[in-house]
C-alpha cells in the first residue's frame, strides 16, 4: 500500500509534495535493505542520506541503546555530565588529527555548523574586538539549513527565499591544480585581519560529490593559516570512514581548528552532532564572567541515549572488519570507475573511499535542478534502488555492510536506469 501525500499529515523534507502520486510506507530495515508494507524490498545505496553507516537495525548499536534506556534516558547537560558523553569524546579523540580537542554537543549537521560559526565569530568579536570578519566558503557548498549554515552555502535553490537575511560570504573555487592560482589570489584579495574558512574535506557532498585535490587543499590550508584564519572542517558527510580514512581532515597536514560531526556518528539510529574545537578556542571562553562563556545549547544537548548509539557505532568503527569492508567497497568502486571511464552515457566517473559518482550528460557539470533528476529518481524507485540523484549526479554512498553482490545490483541498476531514462528523453 502506498499513501497519497494529500491523505496524511506529514510534510516531507527537500521535496515538492505535488511531485508524489504516492509514498511507500516502510515497515522494516535490515542491513542494506528496507521493506515497505507490501513486502517490496529497496536496496539502500545511499545509507539513507548518509547516516546508516553500519546498515539498518545493527544489533551492536541497538543493544547499546537498550542498555542505556534502563539507566539514564536524559538529563539537563548544563551543570551535569554522564559517562556516555565522556566515553564518546575519549573514544573519538585518538582518531582525529593530532591536537587537544573539546566537544560541544548538538543534534544534527546543520546545528553543528551553526555552533562552529558562532564559536569562531564570537572568538573574534569577544577576544580580539574584531570590527570586520571575512567568511570564506567553497562554490557549490552546502552546510545545512539553519541561517548561519545557509549563509555559507551556494546561493541557489535551497537559499533563494532567504537571501536578504544571510550574511556575506566570499566563495572560492573548489581546490584543484587547474584553479590553484585563482584560489590563492581570491583569498589574498578578500582577506581581512580576521578570517573564517569553512569547507567539506576532500568531497563536497550536496554540491554533486565534487572531489578536491588533496595536495592543493594542503597548500591552501597552510597558506590561510598564516593569515589569521579559523578553519572549520564540515565532516558531517566525510567523517567516520567515508573517504577511506577516519576523517577527511586526516588526509591533510594542516589541522583544522573546528570539526563538525554528525550523520554516521550514531550509525543512523538517533540525531546527534558534535562540534569539536581545539583547546585554544575552548580556553578563550574560560573566564570569571558568565557573559564571557559560550552561551549556546539546546534541551537535548548530550542526550545519553544518543551517546550510547554513537558508542555502538564507535564499537563497530574500531573493528578491523569494518575497515576491510571500507577497503573492499573502495576497490569495487575503483574497478567500476576503470570500466566505465569511456561509457557513452556517463561523464566524470569517479570514486574516493566508499563514495562513487558520475554525471549524466551536461558536459560534466553538476546541476542540482537538472530536468533529469526527477525521472531518474522515479526510475530508481521503480527498480527498488534507493538512489537519490543530486540533480544530474548519480552517486553511491553505501553502508559498510553492503556485499559485493549488492554492489553489483547497484552498478547494473545505475546502467539500466540511466539508459532507460535517456532513451525516453530522445
Amino acid at each position: 500500500m502506498k499513501i497519497s501525500p494529500k491523505d496524511y499529515p506529514v510534510w516531507h523534507p527537500f521535496s515538492q509534495m505535488k511531485d508524489f502520486n504516492s509514498i511507500p510506507k516502510l515497515v522494516k530495515g535490515q542491513g542494506s535493505w528496507l521493506w515497505d508494507e507490501d513486502g517490496a524490498a529497496y536496496l539502500d545505496a545511499i545509507s539513507s542520506w548518509w547516516v546508516t553507516a553500519h546498515g539498518h537495525c545493527n544489533p551492536v548499536i541497538a543493544n547499546r541503546i537498550k542498555e542505556q534506556l534502563g539507566q539514564l534516558e536524559h538529563t539537563i547537560f548544563a551543570g551535569f555530565t554522564h559517562d556516555p558523553a565522556i566515553e564518546l569524546c575519549n573514544r573519538i579523540t585518538p582518531h582525529l588529527p593530532k591536537s587537544e580537542w573539546k566537544y560541544f554537543f548538538s543534534d544534527n549537521g546543520s546545528t553543528s555548523v551553526e555552533v562552529a560559526l558562532k564559536m569562531a565569530i564570537h572568538f573574534y568579536t569577544q577576544k580580539e574586538n574584531a570590527k570586520k570578519i571575512t567568511v570564506f566558503a567553497l562554490e557549490g557548498a552546502y552546510h545545512g539549513d539553519t541561517f548561519g549554515a545557509m549563509s555559507t552555502g551556494e546561493r541557489g535553490v535551497f537559499v533563494e527565499p532567504f537571501m536578504d537575511f544571510l550574511f556575506d560570504v566570499v566563495f572560492l573555487p573548489t581546490p584543484t591544480s587547474d584553479n590553484k592560482e585563482e584560489l590563492f589570489q581570491k583569498f589574498d584579495q578578500n582577506k581581512s585581519n580576521h578570517n573564517i574558512f569553512i569547507f567539506e574535506p576532500c568531497i563536497q557532498g550536496a554540491a554533486g560529490m565534487v572531489f578536491q585535490e588533496v595536495d592543493v587543499v594542503n597548500d591552501f590550508l597552510a597558506f590561510i593559516k598564516e593569515h589569521q584564519t579559523i578553519v572549520i572542517a564540515d565532516e558531517v558527510m566525510t567523517g567516520f570512514g567515508r573517504t577511506g580514512k577516519w576523517f577527511g581532515s586526516n588526509w591533510f597536514t594542516t589541522t583544522p581548528d573546528i570539526l563538525c560531526l554528525s550523520k554516521a556518528l550514531t550509525g543512523g539510529f538517533l540525531p546527534m552532532a558534535l562540534t569539536v574545537a581545539q583547546q585554544w578556542l575552548y580556553d578563550a571562553f574560560w573566564d570569571d564572567e558568565f557573559t564571557q562563556g559560550f552561551l549556546h545549547g539546546h534541551s537535548f544537548t548530550g542526550n545519553p541515549i544518543g551517546c550510547a548509539a554513537a558508542l555502538g557505532s564507535m564499537d563497530l568503527m574500531e573493528k578491523e572488519e569494518t575497515w576491510k569492508s571500507i577497503e573492499r567497497i573502495s576497490n569495487e568502486h575503483q574497478d567500476r570507475v576503470s570500466r566505465w571511464q569511456n561509457h557513452e552515457s556517463f561523464e566524470n566517473v569517479r570514486s574516493m573511499g566508499i563514495v562513487f559518482a558520475l554525471e549524466v550528460g551536461n558536459s560534466g557539470r553538476q546541476e542540482y535542478n537538472h530536468h533529469i533528476r526527477k525521472p531518474l529518481f522515479e526510475a530508481f524507485m521503480d527498480a527498488r534502488l534507493l538512489i537519490r540523484p543530486l540533480g544530474n549526479t548519480v552517486y553511491l554512498l553505501p553502508p559498510y555492510c553492503i556485499t559485493n553482490n549488492e554492489l553489483e545490483l547497484c552498478y547494473s541498476g545505475i546502467e539500466e536506469v540511466i539508459q532507460e531514462v535517456l532513451a525516453e528523453k530522445v
